[in-house]
């Protein structure tokens, strides 16, 4: 099986629903604290979402000086695997350098909780290969959604854009709703794919991401 640790903060509340969803995906799951030095045992690093730290200050800006993401910097410096941040731990990867950009508050400074349509841009990466769908319903819940990067021409002709909005919640630059970075082994998005994982919960749609994530672990290993 292949192996995911779920890193957790202090305030991290989307955990369980991460374990929850990755292992309706076939995936073995850990939960790993914020100051353990040791990941390179896993195939995903999964960074859930929550209010690390309380959010003081601003969304992931003390997560990110935690012991640990100094280990999934070098996870990803030497493609060990995959990483994934969802809402605020795709805060957290921008406030650490690992994702371009940064995340500040929605345009109606009000915390947005719903289900959106988003379209996914580039189906050719190790998070989307084995995506069946165009687009997907995944909900959000988020005050800080607000992506923007300087260079967007730039991150467009990379293909660094994972998913757009249908219809822009937040104010999203591009409506971008999730982006990769240069190496396309690390992806942040502000949806919460591990809350519609069941069909229970809406579509199960959520689970389609988790799913060709761990279809192309299990073909990169199988190689």
């Amino acid at each position: 099986m292949v192996k995911a640790g779920i890193i957790v903060f202090p305030g991290t509340n989307c955990d369980r629903d991460a374990e929850f969803a990755l292992k309706m995906a076939g995936f073995e799951t850990e939960y790993v604290w914020h100051d353990f030095k040791s990941v390179e045992n896993y195939d995903l690093i999964f960074i859930p979402g929550g209010f690390s730290y309380g959010d003081y200050l601003r969304a992931g800006a003390l997560a990110r000086f935690s012991p640990v993401m100094g280990e999934i910097e070098k996870f990803v410096l030497k493609e060990k695997g995959l990483v994934i941040g969802v809402c605020n731990g795709f805060q957290i990867l921008t406030e650490a350098g690992i994702l371009p950009g940064a995340l500040s508050r929605n345009n109606s400074l009000k915390f947005i909780c719903k289900d959106v349509v988003i379209r996914v841009v580039n189906k050719n990466t190790p998070f989307s290969k084995f995506i069946s769908k165009e687009e997907l319903v995944i909900p959000i819940a988020h005050a800080e959604g607000n992506y923007y990067i300087s260079d967007y021409k730039r991150l467009k002709q990379n293909n660094q854009i994972a998913f757009e909005y249908i219809d822009n919640p937040n104010g999203s630059i591009g409506n971008i709703a999730g982006i990769y970075n240069e190496k396309f082994n690390v992806l942040g998005m502000m949806p919460h794919p591990e809350r519609n994982s069941v069909k229970l919960l809406g579509n199960g749609d959520g689970l389609e991401i988790l799913l060709s994530i761990r279809r192309f672990l299990e073909n990169e290993r199988d190689e």
